[in-house]
């Protein structure tokens, strides 16, 4: 069930946006008379389709390759390959037909579409839920530093007090784009003394080289044990990939439920180690994989000791109950939150932009690129509307950075060629732009099948 909830999100939310995306370009089209033969969410590769109807000249269906959608413009070398088409005299209604200034915004009509939907999400949800953020003179505890963050030099405790000298107000900016993409120089108040420590602009590599590893987060002090792990738990079963791919099951092993400690309990200490923040509780722990340990607790107002095995991904079976950091709400007027929203929009693209160059120059790895596998996983196994709005937001912004890079098939390859027509006052040889398509395809479904293999291979933990 939760797999087809994941699914599901994933099918509405990139339906909608590729539906809204061929529409940019079929309205830029019907507006300059140019004749739009076909309107498909999903291709109908080989000619086979789920459903179609046909309404006045345009053929309207959905597809069975769930891999996006087109629209098939009447005189114009796209994903059908209509070379026969092409191959007879241009006609007024056509694509071919018609001053290279129009066909260049019936190009750019997909993507300036994705942009308006992107902007007007993120306007909508800055007006309706505000924005919320942790306030960050509020951390009396500081931080805690993943293994990451410990490499550039951070500890557990620390404040940040600044970015590149400029008052941190809102703890989520220390993690944010502008410190993760283009690195920083962080302000650190340290045991009464003034640090600074600079954020190199690879750190988001690393950091998604160690999925499991936190860059920093707020410091939380552990009250008690909210929940503890039990055998009956749905997650002990095989999972999808299990079954799917012969992997050998191994039952989930739960050393807290073995032990006997309960949910309520407060945990004091580990192997002697005072325990009162749960970065000390995890590290402890984690330190010593397959290895036993001592945890004194206390419950009712006893003292109690537990003897029990750590297990092999270095945990106990417990979620802890945390003190959580003071946050602070902000809510935006119809009107002012119209240029939050677009900023949010504007930064997604940037972001997209960076991540891109720093995949071409090595400083990303290409292993964040995901499929619709990575991209369901995401959206989670339950519906969330502002979580749901948000990452389709994302994905619409994604989408009009994506289809603007200069690949053969997508959009930004047409702009480009037709660019080449406008500077050289003459089109660009059928032949060639035959060829470039075919190149393009090639492309695309490569980086599909890496995609994909991306996601299979994370499933497997590597």
């Amino acid at each position: 069930m939760n797999g087809l909830i994941m699914a599901g999100q994933l099918l509405l939310g990139l339906s909608l946006l590729v539906i809204l995306h061929e529409l940019g370009h079929f309205l830029a089209a019907r507006a300059f008379g140019i004749k739009v033969e076909k309107f498909y969410l999903f291709f109908d590769a080989w000619g086979f389709k789920l459903f179609s109807f046909k309404r006045g000249d345009v053929e309207y269906g959905v597809g069975w390759l769930p891999l996006g959608g087109y629209v098939k413009i009447a005189g114009m070398i796209d994903e059908s390959m209509d070379t026969e088409q092409m191959a007879q005299p241009a006609q007024p209604w056509e694509f071919r037909s018609k001053p290279a200034w129009q066909r260049l915004i019936v190009m750019l009509g997909g993507i300036i579409v994705n942009v308006i939907v992107g902007i007007f999400i993120f306007w909508m949800l800055t007006f309706n839920v505000g924005q919320n953020y942790t306030v960050n003179s509020k951390l009396n505890d500081g931080i805690s530093v993943g293994a990451i963050g410990k490499e550039i030099g951070l500890k557990n405790g620390d404040k940040i007090l600044a970015i590149n000298g400029n008052k941190l107000i809102r703890f989520e900016d220390a993690i944010s784009s502008k410190v993760l993409f283009d690195g920083a120089q962080l302000t650190i108040l340290r045991e009464n003394k003034t640090l600074y420590i600079s954020v190199p602009d690879i750190i988001l590599n690393k950091i998604s080289k160690n999925d499991k590893e936190n860059f920093i987060s707020p410091r939380y002090k552990m009250e008690s044990v909210e929940k503890v792990s039990t055998p009956d738990e749905k997650a002990d079963k095989p999972s999808f990939f299990d079954k799917l791919f012969g992997r050998k099951f191994e039952k989930p092993v739960y050393p807290a439920y073995a032990a006997g400690i309960k949910p309520g309990d407060s945990i004091l200490s580990v192997n002697g180690k005072q325990i009162t923040f749960f970065d000390q509780f995890k590290e402890e722990v984690s330190k010593n994989k397959l290895k036993p340990i001592t945890i004194n607790a206390l419950r009712k107002g006893k003292e109690v000791n537990f003897d029990l095995k750590v297990s092999k991904d270095g945990t106990i079976g417990i979620i802890p109950n945390l003190k959580m950091p003071e946050t602070a709400h902000v809510d935006f007027g119809f009107i002012e939150s119209l240029p939050v929203g677009a900023t949010m929009a504007w930064n997604t693209f940037v972001d997209n932009a960076k991540g891109i160059g720093k995949m071409i120059t090595g400083k990303l790895s290409a292993r964040n690129i995901s499929s619709p596998i990575g991209i369901a996983k995401v959206y989670g196994s339950t519906f969330d509307w502002v979580k749901f709005w948000t990452l389709t937001g994302l994905i619409s912004m994604a989408l009009a950075f994506m289809n603007l890079l200069p690949i053969p098939g997508l959009d930004g390859g047409h702009v480009v060629f037709l660019l080449i027509e406008m500077v050289q006052r003459k089109p660009v040889s059928e032949k060639v732009l035959e060829k470039a398509q075919i190149v393009g395809f090639v492309i695309l479904i490569c980086l599909m099948v890496f995609a994909f293999g991306n996601d299979i291979l994370k499933s497997f933990g590597k």
